[in-house]
């Protein structure tokens, strides 16, 4: 349901790229400090930052982030909400932040144009780490397999699962 509320945004991480989660940003790379989601900024070592909307590749093929927008949330919201997604059979790849604070779901690119939802932010784009990381809490399947995104509207009715146990035993809001 669109109320046409604004939508929370992240506030930008100096040296980052418009429109990458700072969350899921690789670790030992430099160029922004911590934001408000542990992660770091700076497009380091890792696998290139690329916004949704980007060009693609040289080749002609679309670049792998510019698959996905990332929905980030709360640990203890976000572990939730994996749990409830994996009893459906239904969760797509989710990372942890560097800082431990935050999780973040893939989800198909576009989905932060209409994502409003309290308690959570959606941006466009996504830093992908090797699938071997140690912050993937829903890793992808193998190393030339891309993610798997979670379906935005399942994810919205999990967070909202999610918000309304945790609540209900005494661990929200949050």
């Amino acid at each position: 349901m669109a109320t046409r509320v604004s939508q929370y945004h992240r506030p930008a991480t100096p040296g980052l790229p418009a429109g990458v989660a700072p969350a899921l940003l690789p670790e030992g790379t430099d160029g922004g400090g911590p934001s408000a989601g542990g992660g770091c900024g700076g497009t380091g070592g890792g696998p290139a930052a690329t916004a949704a909307g980007t060009p693609g590749t040289a080749d002609g093929r679309t670049p792998p982030a510019a698959l996905y927008d990332t929905v980030t949330v709360a640990v203890r919201h976000g572990l939730e909400t994996v749990d409830i997604l994996r009893l459906r059979r239904a969760c797509g790849a989710v990372l942890q932040s560097r800082g431990g604070a935050a999780v973040s779901f893939l989800v198909p690119a576009g989905t932060a144009r209409s994502w409003h939802l309290p308690g959570s932010s959606c941006t466009p784009g996504a830093v992908l780490l090797p699938p071997t990381d140690p912050r993937w809490v829903m890793p992808p399947t193998g190393p030339q397999t891309p993610a798997r995104p979670t379906d935005a509207w399942v994810l919205r009715s999990a967070l909202c699962e999610a918000a309304c146990t945790l609540t209900a035993g005494g661990l929200g809001p949050f």
